[in-house]
């Protein structure tokens, strides 16, 4: 049986992750009770369901969701293979959010304003936060991006080996908060700056040709595929579903999709679950 965890802040998407889960067949039940595990659990076994998604929020009680790592392992112990999914999102994202929604978020009052509720709420979750197998930033997703990224996800998680995910970014407009690793590829020669490129992309063969000049170029790219050959099988052997890593150039237009694209192609010939996001691009 594999039991999924999803959780996250409010407003962050949980409702789709589960909505994508059910799609793909699993069994899902959201805002369960935390102490309910273990017994809905010995439950699902019985009923011999083989994927299983349980929604977990804020609203429990906080000494149930400090005992969240415990409830976990007793899981594991009895031959569950649990994986938490930890969704979230940038106040400044999720303000927003509430905003044009006109959602009430669980944690507000009269006493509590919105951008307070927000705070607590990652202090309340981070039990379950610190426990995540797979982090996910919905900042600047909408609802199809997130469909597709946790469709990926899952699907790649489910066939042999670890879901390797390579997301480019620009560092103008925030660091991924769900990378495990981040490289700075800031140093490289800017195709920005060459006036032809400038509105082209690292997909564009002008800019591929431009980059594959320059021997630094192509050292950064060695000694990052050196460092993820010998720190990802460690990954593996530590049992991890997932991991993300994070090319960032300024403006996440050229230099970085181009160094995702070309690590992704290489870390294929390897990994059977290689997938890639480019945050700017979408």
């Amino acid at each position: 049986m594999k039991l999924v965890i999803v959780s996250g802040l409010s407003g962050s998407g949980k409702s789709i992750a589960l909505q994508v889960l059910e799609d793909l067949e699993y069994y899902c039940i959201d805002n369960l009770p935390i102490n309910m595990l273990g017994a809905l659990s010995q439950e699902i076994i019985e009923a011999s369901h083989e994927y299983v998604a349980i929604g977990i929020d804020a609203r429990n009680i906080t000494s149930e969701l400090e005992n969240f790592p415990r409830q976990i392992r007793q899981l594991q112990n009895q031959g569950i293979q649990c994986e938490t999914f930890f969704l979230e999102a940038s106040d400044a994202a999720l303000l927003k959010r509430f905003s044009e929604t006109r959602r009430k978020h669980p944690l507000s009052n009269q006493e509590t304003p919105l951008n307070e509720a927000i705070t607590q709420e990652r202090h309340l979750l981070e039990p379950i936060s610190a426990e995540a197998d797979l982090r996910i930033d919905t900042s600047s997703s909408n609802v199809h991006q997130l469909r597709d990224l946790i469709k990926a996800r899952v699907k790649g998680a489910d066939n042999t080996g670890i879901s390797i995910m390579f997301e480019s970014f620009g560092f103008k407009h925030g660091v991924p908060i769900n990378a495990d690793f981040i490289f700075d590829v800031r140093c490289l020669p800017n195709p920005h700056w060459v006036s032809e490129l400038r509105t082209q992309t690292g997909f564009d063969r002008p800019v591929i040709e431009y980059l594959d000049e320059y021997p630094e170029v192509q050292e950064m790219h060695n000694d990052i595929l050196s460092f993820l050959d010998k720190w990802i099988p460690r990954f593996e052997a530590d049992n991890r579903s997932y991991i993300t890593i994070a090319i960032g150039c300024t403006g996440g237009q050229h230099r970085s999709v181009y160094m995702v694209n070309k690590l992704a192609k290489e870390v294929k010939n390897k990994h059977n679950n290689v997938l890639s996001r480019h945050r700017e691009l979408s």
